[in-house]
């Protein structure tokens, strides 16, 4: 017999979730804390949990190493770079070869309005200690095992030539690589689910996109069986209104918005 929930936790890792991280995120460690807290107090009733994992290599179109301007610097990381930056000569990337490549992406970036290329510290590396689940998180899902169930671990960011703030989908599909295309058995998976509950990081990217990708693609009635966990997520610093705006879009889609205290199957 199906249990009450699904569990979708985007992203819980050291470097958005540690204050030692690489790219954390102001409140997420509390977040992470209240997230535990949450999985073990409702342990019996969850039927799956499913982890996103950022995974990124060092070289990678949104990290600082891929561009370089004339005199030979590399963007500071939150540099925005657009389609006129790229066609104007202000960046380009460092090996020539992706020169084509790098603006075919961001003039895909500006037609399907998904988010301007923006460039962040290094973050999430395979293999480092900050792609590792942050400790409580990592705990609780582990109890949460022992009782003989699989996290279900959902690897994404590894195609270097695309951002993937969505866990079911790149920002710019790649042809080549399936691993970029939508997720359409997470999507069905949670489509079944009788109640999904939505955490992670950070509120303004990756949890933002994911939750719109999978509204999208598994239709509108379905949407009143999300639950956001509102206080074990937050935004990236300095995007908090990007946060607000997808919460408006969301609830007014249906979504709901709960306390992870209050939130009872």
């Amino acid at each position: 017999m199906r249990k009450a929930v699904e569990f979708l936790i985007i992203d819980p890792q050291n470097d958005f979730c540690n204050p030692k991280g690489a790219l954390f995120v102001t409140g997420a460690d509390k977040d992470s804390e209240r997230l535990a807290e949450c999985v073990r107090r409702l342990s019996d009733q969850i039927n799956d949990i499913h982890v996103t994992l950022d995974s990124h290599h060092l070289v990678d179109i949104a990290h600082p190493i891929f561009w370089i301007n004339d005199k030979g610097e590399h963007p500071a990381p939150f540099t925005l770079i657009s389609k006129k930056d790229v066609m104007d000569g202000k960046w380009y990337p460092k090996n020539p070869a992706w020169s084509k490549r790098a603006l075919d992406y961001v003039t895909s970036l500006e037609v399907n309005k998904r988010y301007i290329l923006c460039i962040w510290p290094p973050h999430c590396l395979i293999g480092s200690w900050g792609h590792n689940v942050v400790d409580p998180v990592y705990k609780a899902i582990t109890e949460w095992e022992q009782k003989f169930n699989l996290v279900d671990y959902v690897t994404k960011g590894s195609n270097l030539f695309t951002e993937h703030y969505s866990a079911v989908q790149a920002d710019v599909p790649d042809a080549k690589d399936p691993g970029t295309s939508l997720n359409i058995q997470l999507i069905k998976i949670l489509q079944d689910a009788p109640l999904i509950a939505l955490s992670g990081e950070a509120l303004s990217h990756c949890v933002a996109n994911t939750v719109r990708d999978i509204a999208n693609n598994f239709g509108e009635e379905n949407i009143k069986k999300m639950v956001l966990l509102i206080d074990t997520t937050s935004s990236v610093p300095g995007f908090e209104q990007m946060g607000e705006d997808f919460l408006k879009e969301m609830t007014r889609r249906g979504m709901q918005i709960c306390k992870s205290i209050d939130f009872n199957p």
